[in-house]
C-alpha cells in the first residue's frame, strides 16, 4: 500500500517538472523568434503566433502545475495518514483490522497475521469471520448505525481462544474502520479454574461433615447406651475432623503462595540439612508401611538459594505420597546430584518408589488441584488432593521445576531441579 501511493507521488511529481520544463523551452523558442524578427528575417503573422504561443505557455501550464500540486499534495497526505495508521497499528500489541466501507481488509498488524493467519489486503472479513455475532458487528459498524459496537468472539480452531472485539470508525473524513481483538481466553480459564475449585473444596468438605453429622445423630438415637459403637463413631469422627483441618491447612498454604507466586526467596538454605530433616520426621510413616527409606547424596556443599520451611513442605509431600502410594515396593530411594548443563546448571533431587506407579495419562494432570489417580486409595491415606499443586507453586517461587517419569508396575520417580545459587 505505501509502495503504491508512493510510485503514484512520484509520476505526479515527475508530470509537473515536464511541464516546468515545456513552459521554459517555449519561452526561449519565442525569444529566439522576437531576435529573429528584430533582425528583419521572419515576417509579422509569424510574430502574433509566436507571441500567442507565450501567453498560452504562460497560463495553461501554470493551472496543470497547479492543479497537479495539489494532487500531489494531496496524495501525499493520503499516503502519509495511511503510513501513521499502519505504524499506530504495528504498535498494538492486540490483533487489529483496518478495513473499509466495504469490508475489506485494508491493514492487519502483525499480531493479527500471528492470531488469524491467512490475511490480506482486499480479502473479505465477512467471509473470513463467519460467525453470526462478527457479522452483525460488521453491518452495524458499516451502515452507520452505531459508531462503536463491542461482542464476543470464539475462535475454535486450532485451539479455543475467547475475544472480545471491538469495532468503530476511525473519523468522519475517511471510510475507513478498526477492528481489535482483546483475547479473553487467560481470563475466562482462570473463572472456570475458580468455579471448579469452589465446587471441589465444598464437596471435599461436604463429605466429612455429613459423615459428623450422620454419627452424632446416631450417637443420640440407637447407639446412646452402646459403648463400643460409641468409641467406634467417635475415631471416625475424629478422623474426619483431622481430615478438614488438613483441608483447609493445605488451602490456606495454596492461597498464601498464590499471592506471591514471583516473589523470589532471598536466603540460602542447606539442601542437605533439610532432606535428612524431612526422612527423619517421616521415618515412624515409613516404618509403618514397611518401608526402608535409601539415601544416595552427592558428597559436598549443597546450598541452594530458598526459603527452608517452603522447600521442607515440597520433600516432605513427595516423600510422603512415596511412603503412602509405593509401600508395596519394600523401599524408597531418595537421591541428590548436581546437573552441570551449562545455564541449567542446580542440583536435582529425585524421590523414587516401586510401587504400582502412574498411568502415562494421569501424569499431565497430576499436579492439578483435587485431582487423584485414585479417589477412595487417596481418601484412605488421608490425602487432600492439593500436595503436588502445592509443591508445584513453591517450586514456581524458587524458578525451579518439577519433573515425572513412570511406568505402571515399575514405581515413580518425581524429580526436582533447583537453580545453583
Amino acid at each position: 500500500m505505501v509502495d503504491t501511493g508512493a510510485e503514484r507521488k512520484g509520476g505526479t511529481q515527475a508530470i509537473v517538472a515536464r511541464l516546468r520544463r515545456s513552459r521554459w523551452l517555449l519561452a526561449a523558442a519565442v525569444v529566439a523568434v522576437l531576435v529573429v524578427y528584430g533582425f528583419g528575417g521572419l515576417s509579422i503573422y509569424v510574430l502574433l503566433l509566436a507571441l500567442a504561443l507565450l501567453v498560452a505557455a504562460a497560463m495553461l501550464p501554470a493551472d496543470v502545475e497547479r492543479q497537479s500540486a495539489d494532487e500531489a499534495a494531496a496524495i501525499e497526505a493520503g499516503g502519509l495518514q495511511r503510513l501513521s495508521g499502519e505504524y499506530l497499528a504495528a504498535a498494538v500489541a492486540d490483533p487489529l483490522i483496518i478495513f473499509d466501507r466495504a469490508a475489506t481488509i485494508v491493514h492487519a498488524n502483525a499480531a493479527a497475521f500471528a492470531a488469524f493467519g491467512g490475511l490480506a489486503p482486499g480479502m473479505s472479513l465477512s467471509l473470513k469471520f463467519r460467525a453470526p455475532e462478527m457479522q452483525a458487528l460488521l453491518d452495524s459498524i458499516v451502515s452507520g448505525t452505531v459508531a462503536s459496537d463491542v461482542v464476543d468472539y470464539t475462535e475454535k480452531l486450532p485451539v479455543e481462544r475467547t475475544y472480545r472485539v471491538s469495532a468503530s470508525s476511525v473519523g468522519h473524513a475517511t471510510d475507513l474502520y478498526v477492528l481489535v481483538f482483546k483475547d479473553q481466553s487467560e481470563a475466562r480459564r482462570i473463572d472456570r479454574m475458580r468455579a471448579d475449585f469452589i465446587a471441589n473444596a465444598s464437596h471435599e468438605l461436604r463429605t466429612p461433615l455429613a459423615s459428623i453429622a450422620g454419627f452424632i445423630e446416631t450417637l443420640r438415637g440407637p447407639a446412646r447406651g452402646d459403648p463400643a459403637a460409641r468409641d467406634q463413631f467417635l475415631q471416625i469422627m475424629q478422623n474426619q475432623t483431622g481430615r478438614m483441618a488438613r483441608l483447609i491447612d493445605d488451602l490456606l498454604s495454596l492461597s498464601r503462595l498464590e499471592m506471591k507466586p514471583y516473589l523470589r526467596p532471598g536466603t540460602e538454605v542447606d539442601l542437605r540439612q533439610i532432606i535428612e530433616s524431612v526422612i527423619d520426621s517421616l521415618g515412624p510413616l515409613a516404618s509403618e508401611n514397611g518401608l526402608v527409606i535409601e539415601r544416595d547424596f552427592v558428597d559436598g556443599p549443597l546450598s541452594v538459594p530458598g526459603d527452608r520451611d517452603e522447600l521442607f513442605q515440597v520433600f516432605e509431600n513427595l516423600l510422603e505420597n512415596a511412603c503412602k502410594y509405593g509401600q508395596s515396593g519394600g523401599h524408597v530411594t531418595v537421591s541428590i546430584a548436581r546437573s552441570e548443563d551449562g545455564q541449567d546448571a542446580g542440583i536435582d533431587v529425585t524421590i523414587r518408589d516401586y510401587g504400582p506407579g502412574i498411568a502415562e495419562e494421569h501424569i499431565p494432570r497430576i499436579t492439578e488441584r483435587f485431582y487423584r489417580v485414585d479417589v477412595e486409595n487417596s481418601r484412605t491415606q488421608k490425602g487432600t488432593g492439593l500436595g503436588l499443586s502445592i509443591v508445584k507453586h513453591i517450586l514456581t517461587r524458587h524458578n525451579a521445576r518439577l519433573s515425572i517419569r513412570s511406568e505402571v508396575g515399575k514405581g515413580a520417580a518425581f524429580t526436582v531441579h533447583l537453580p545453583a545459587q
